[in-house]
């Protein structure tokens, strides 16, 4: 294992501290939500539900399946975790890194299935300590990334639109559920192009457009501009969201892929301005 160096300093930062301790979260009653004899929001409490009938996706959230005390990614990585002080890999308070940030294709039998040149990238990027992140550098992260990083995100459903807030670097995601068909040419994107249609209480997700080349964890995974994703989004309670993630890129993997991530409700509290480059002392290590 390499020695405590700059760059891994800037990964440990960047993934545990900015959000647990540098983000001073708000303490603001969620309106409306249903309460335990004690006062706690109530996350087994049913769904809420729109005017139309279908389950009401609103809300803020955060990683339910965390890495806390088991993580299962690069071994570099996981390794160094050990020697960093238990506040950095369990915050008391606020969202945590999943298993599935550190490594997509975790619990995929016999691991993601990649294309040659993507498995042997990703081996390159594991053994330099994931240096050329572009999380690291403060740019936007992938939505499927983004589900399992250490921040908070915001589903905002309206008429014909959800949103999706990320409240690292203020990303921004927008969901169409007006009906309208997916463009046969979008312009690559950071987060692609999405078009939705409910199947029962399942909101159905289609995104193309992506730019080449974004990461999906920290191994360095990737999708490419040939990338479908499509989101399968349930909520089978108040307190929790499942989605099932299917993943078709013939460029960078051999067959398609499906995953399932586990969101949160993440009760009484807000987003917060989290502004990368505010604070970035990392890239001037990163050789």
């Amino acid at each position: 294992m390499r020695l405590l160096t700059g760059t891994i300093a800037g990964l440990l930062f960047l993934t545990f501290i900015s959000a647990p301790i540098c983000a001073q979260w708000f303490k603001y009653p969620t309106p409306g939500a249903p309460r335990t004899p004690g006062g706690e929001v109530d996350l087994s409490a049913p769904a809420p539900r729109l005017a139309n009938g279908k389950p009401d996706l609103s809300g803020v959230w955060m990683t339910a399946d965390s890495a806390c005390g088991r993580v299962r990614g690069p071994a570099s990585i996981s390794q160094l975790l050990q020697l960093a002080p238990p506040s950095l890999k369990c915050p008391l308070r606020g969202p945590t890194m999943s298993r599935e940030g550190f490594n997509m294709g975790v619990d995929v039998p016999g691991g993601l299935p990649y294309q040659p040149w993507l498995a042997a990238l990703v081996q390159e990027r594991i053994a330099n300590q994931a240096k050329d992140d572009p999380h690291i550098r403060c740019l936007p992260d992938l939505f499927l990334r983004a589900y399992g990083l250490p921040h908070y995100l915001k589903f905002v459903q309206t008429p014909g639109l959800l949103v999706m807030l990320n409240e690292f670097n203020g990303v921004y995601r927008q969901i169409f559920t007006d009906g309208r068909p997916l463009p046969k040419d979008p312009n690559p994107s950071w987060q692609g192009y999405s078009s939705a249609a409910w199947s029962g209480d399942t909101l159905v997700v289609d995104t193309v457009g992506f730019r080449d080349g974004l990461w999906i964890d920290w191994d360095g995974s990737v999708i490419t501009e040939a990338a479908t994703v499509r989101e399968r989004i349930r909520r089978p309670d108040f307190g929790h969201l499942e989605i099932e993630l299917t993943v078709d890129d013939p460029k960078a993997y051999t067959k398609p892929w499906t995953v399932t991530l586990r969101q949160q409700f993440a009760s009484d509290t807000e987003l917060v301005d989290e502004i990368c480059a505010e604070n970035e002392k990392s890239s001037q290590h990163l050789r």
